[in-house]
């Protein structure tokens, strides 16, 4: 058995079953990895893909429990890399984060700019996605940091810190009614056509609970996981925009007003996540206190050492997050 063939069929399989994909994106040949593929089938005495012809069609019942230890084997494998690279090269390496549009656009910039400065032989790669891709992208090891609101919680493999405490506003022009009150109600809103995140997005559930608890019915007529993109349509006037608070700037957004709906809504948590077992380099540990300052070294080495979700909310419950 070869890391090689390990490797070959870990990237089949997260290519769709597509070997030519596969090939190319390895720098191959499509007629090497299929003959590595039957050499390592017929050494364990098992498929691991079944087939139908020349193709495959499906990963078999071994081939799931295969490819499931294959990976832990992958990662480890780059784990001894990190561990190599940080006493050789200790600001040399790269980067990759998984996030959404939001926190990309708002909420990371700074941090990242800072990042960069410091560690400018670091290159950072972003990957961009729905809460449940970029929570996947993390558990498989693919990137190294996941930073969302949603999903996060539903992978068990997945260490996850708090970073930052957030709200959300009311977007509407100037001349609209809502515009004149004082101090809004959930009622109010629901009278309203609504535009805001696609649900998974963005805290998207404690708006959706908010109505739900006062037996309101808001009527939802256009979604979008962009918050640009939902300001664009408050702007043709289809209705009112609910988004975080972080997306309005009270320059580019002069045409529109923000009104408070804090009081409206359960704050939500943006969390960053890594994959249980992940080497920690010593720059990672400072991305992680750049975009949360409270996110300390020796706090994150007490998280890692955490075995369950329960002791990570114990570990952090009497720390005041910031309000972004």
């Amino acid at each position: 058995m070869k890391l090689q063939q390990l490797r070959y069929i870990w990237e089949v399989a997260h290519h769709d079953l597509n070997v030519s994909a596969t090939a190319q994106s390895l720098f191959t040949s499509q007629p090497g990895i299929s003959k590595q593929i039957r050499l390592l089938e017929d050494e364990l005495g098992v498929e691991i893909f079944a087939r139908s012809g020349k193709h495959l069609t499906r990963v078999t019942p071994a081939g799931e429990a295969i490819l499931k230890t294959a990976g832990e084997v992958l990662r480890q494998v780059e784990s001894i890399k990190q561990v190599a690279q940080e006493f050789s090269h200790e600001k040399r390496g790269s980067l990759s984060i998984a996030t959404t549009h939001t926190q990309a656009r708002y909420a990371l910039p700074k941090p990242i700019e800072m990042f960069m400065s410091k560690y400018p032989e670091v290159s950072l790669h972003m990957h961009q996605g729905t809460p449940m891709q970029i929570s996947e992208q993390a558990a498989d090891g693919a990137v190294d940091f996941a930073i969302a609101t949603e999903a996060l919680e539903l992978f068990s493999d997945l260490l996850m810190m708090p970073c930052y405490r957030w709200n959300r506003c009311i977007l509407v022009p100037k001349s609209h009614p809502l515009a004149k009150l004082s101090r809004l109600s959930l009622e109010d809103v629901a009278s309203y056509p609504i535009i805001t995140y696609v649900f998974g997005f963005t805290g998207r559930s404690k708006l959706d609970e908010a109505f739900f608890t006062r037996g309101l019915s808001p009527k939802v007529v256009f979604t979008a996981a962009d918050a640009d993109v939902i300001k664009t349509y408050v702007r043709l006037g289809l209705g009112i925009g609910i988004v975080a608070q972080m997306a309005y700037d009270e320059k580019i957004d002069s045409d529109l007003v923000a009104l408070d709906a804090s009081h409206l809504f359960t704050p939500s948590v943006t969390k960053i996540g890594f994959r249980r077992g992940t080497f920690i380099r010593g720059y990672m540990y400072d991305f992680i206190r750049m975009f949360a300052p409270h996110l300390t070294k020796d706090l994150v080495e007490q998280a890692y050492l955490c075995s369950n979700k329960v002791e990570i909310d114990e570990l952090f419950e009497h720390i005041e997050l910031p309000l972004y």
